[in-house]
């Protein structure tokens, strides 16, 4: 079967929280002050009912692969949204399968009004940075908003 990109649904909630938090200590990045320690990374569905946000994940046979949204974070100018909650499992990588989600919420966001993107990261996630910048996202110097992810060191911004 094909990959599908779909909206987020309750039922992920539990089978996506595991996957990000698999991710983090893949990479070792589980510390305090990130998606890791996040409640609401055990809720997603819950946070993506706001209407100006969306959470696409990635499935194929029934088996959730990932998942990438856009989300209003407070603190953000209106006309600007974050990229969040970008994380694939490792059986997905380097297939194609990231870069489409991103597309996806990139595409989302401008049908949703926006004018800008704002994404946090690691240097770790050095693969994932590495797709942001072809994808037209600029470093920059200083976090924007207030995520609460106090342990990000990666600021990039992408104009829509």
């Amino acid at each position: 079967m094909a990959v599908i990109i779909r909206q987020i649904q309750k039922s992920d909630n539990k089978t996506l929280a595991e996957l990000i938090r698999t991710v983090f200590r893949e990479f070792n990045i589980d510390r305090p002050g990130t998606v890791y320690t996040d409640p609401t990374t055990d809720n997603l569905y819950e946070l993506f009912q706001d209407d100006l946000s969306r959470y696409w994940v990635a499935e194929e046979d029934g088996v959730l692969l990932g998942g990438c949204g856009i989300y209003p974070t407070n603190g953000l100018p209106s006309d600007c949204a974050e990229l969040v909650k970008y994380y694939l499992s490792s059986d997905a990588r380097g297939k194609g399968i990231g870069k489409l989600l991103l597309q996806v919420n990139i595409n989302t966001a401008r049908e949703l009004g926006y004018k800008q993107l704002y994404l946090e990261s690691f240097p770790e996630l050095d693969k994932a940075v590495t797709i942001y910048k072809r994808l037209g996202f600029r470093q920059i110097n200083e976090s924007l908003g207030n995520s609460g992810h106090s342990a990000c060191t990666i600021w990039m911004l992408k104009e829509l």
